[in-house]
């Protein structure tokens, strides 16, 4: 029995179990290209921006640095560093940088660190849902199918496998569905949570280099 042949012999429950994994599947691989390509740049413009960011700190050039920030908007690091400097924008000349502005600093970074992460987590959710319910879609298309496999074969008074064979097929062919729906959501879930943790972990200490950095300005100055 062909594809065609079996969704032709689906009853309309059935059908509709189907599209909907067909839907779910579709969000999923969806959500995994956009995340690919949104760590990806992620990656690409951090690993630009930290260098030549570190080359303007180093020199005290802080209006250059949150412009190069702006440049690399993709980078989560860019994002989260942006939010502090823009609070010592103000003491970019100075040596003696007040510590109540480097403690607006530090919380600013908590801030945009804590919406970074939100960001990195955008639809990593949906693919927690789809791989713990797909299967469970299936399987309710699995008894749809074979409830009315038996039903028929009480209607047309047969007996033996070949009665219920062919819906029995149908039946199971919901379950393939859901699985194949479900593994690699489950996948692309764990895969993406290890980035995010990943550059989670970045941004912490790419804010605290930063937090370093100021009081050592603040210590210079007084010294």
């Amino acid at each position: 029995m062909s594809m065609m042949e079996l969704w032709d012999s689906m009853g309309w429950l059935a059908k509709g179990v189907v599209l909907i994994l067909v839907l779910l599947s579709a969000y999923s691989i969806s959500v995994m290209i956009e995340r690919w390509v949104t760590y990806r740049q992620a990656r690409k413009q951090s690993r630009l921006f930290t260098p030549a960011v570190a080359e303007c700190l180093k020199d005290g050039k802080i209006d250059e640095a949150i412009a190069l920030g702006e440049q690399y908007n993709k980078s989560h690091l860019a994002k989260v560093l942006i939010s502090g400097l823009h609070e010592l924008e103000a003491h970019s000349k100075s040596q003696d940088i007040p510590g109540e502005s480097i403690e607006a600093s530090k919380r600013a970074l908590e801030r945009a660190t804590a919406i970074a992460i939100e960001d990195l987590k955008r639809g990593l959710g949906g693919l927690a849902t789809i791989g713990a319910t797909a299967p469970f879609v299936g399987l309710f298309g699995t008894t749809v199918g074979i409830i009315n496999a038996f039903t028929g074969m009480k209607t047309e008074e047969t007996a033996g496998i070949a009665a219920v064979a062919g819906g029995i097929a149908e039946a199971l062919v919901a379950t393939a569905i859901g699985l194949f729906v479900a593994v690699p959501a489950v996948w692309a879930f764990n895969y993406f949570t290890n980035r995010v943790e990943t550059f989670t972990v970045e941004m912490d200490n790419s804010s605290s280099e930063l937090i370093d950095y100021f009081l050592k300005r603040r210590s210079e100055g007084r010294g």
